[in-house]
């Protein structure tokens, strides 16, 4: 699958792309984060203790998005951070879960890779994180090539950027490669068309749901991965069972992988941040 999603990426830039008619959305205000934060928990309400919106002019300043002077950098900066909080609110809802499934065990009853190694092989490393040590390098790099194509879909297929007005949670469909290759024959987001005939107001109802549960995964997640990696620092997951992990929860490589360059000399750095 990561092979065929990956020749799907390379194979699409000189087709034509077929795009979906442009839609009037306007770009969000502050006065819209106030709006919608009081939806989301009217206890705390709009709360920006770092001004990154609070400051009208912010984006213009660093002109990060649409230039420095630009009018609506203001803006483009607020699509940027919403639809950065939506996309590391669903991934950590996944890992959450993940976390979860791995931590007890619960594994596929098939071969992983064509070198035969298999599911439980992989589970039999220790926690979720030894657990992703255990995977094979080469399996990693698929991984991560789908991770690529899906952020770069989500980045160039879109009919409106979100920094320019598109709408901030929206994966874009894989129409235009299902209609020159024949696949993915599902799209990532609302693949069997559930959400297609649901009224706005239970859409709106269901994104300040997502939002909110998506704040909590990633509460949630990095507890795990704090609690696993340093024993008795979250009270609450004390005793729970979870299996220490002595590696670096925020590399993505380790010493199962020093084929990749300077993973070796990262495994022996010992400066600031380094040996951990």
């Amino acid at each position: 699958m990561a092979l065929s999603l990956s020749a799907a990426a390379m194979g699409y830039a000189p087709m034509q792309a077929v795009r979906a008619p442009a839609m009037n959305v306007r770009m969000e205000s502050k006065s819209d984060l106030v709006a919608l934060s009081e939806k989301l928990n009217p206890v705390v309400g709009f709360w920006d203790p770092l001004n990154m919106v609070s400051e009208e002019n912010f984006s213009s300043k660093m002109g990060t998005f649409s230039g420095i002077g630009d009018p609506n950098a203001a803006a483009a900066n607020i699509g940027w951070l919403r639809q950065a909080e939506i996309k590391h609110g669903r991934v950590a809802m996944a890992a959450f879960v993940g976390y979860i499934v791995h931590a007890n065990h619960i594994t596929f009853p098939w071969a992983a890779t064509l070198s035969g190694t298999s599911f439980a092989d992989i589970s039999a490393a220790g926690g979720p994180e030894a657990q992703w040590d255990a995977v094979p390098t080469n399996a990693k790099w698929q991984i991560f090539a789908v991770i690529s194509f899906l952020e770069l879909w989500d980045e160039c297929a879109r009919d409106k950027h979100y920094t320019k007005g598109g709408k901030p949670g929206a994966y874009p469909s894989f129409a235009p490669i299902r209609d020159e290759i024949g696949h993915p024959n599902l799209d990532l987001f609302d693949p069997f068309g559930f959400s297609k005939n649901v009224s706005q107001e239970k859409k709106d109802k269901g994104l300040l749901i997502e939002i909110n549960n998506g704040r909590l995964a990633m509460i949630g997640i990095m507890a795990f991965v704090s609690e696993s990696r340093v024993p008795g620092s979250v009270p609450g997951l004390s005793g729970v069972g979870l299996e220490p992990y002595s590696g670096d929860v925020m590399a993505p490589w380790s010493a199962t992988d020093t084929a990749v360059p300077l993973v070796k000399e990262m495994l022996t750095w010992t400066g600031p941040w380094g040996g951990i």
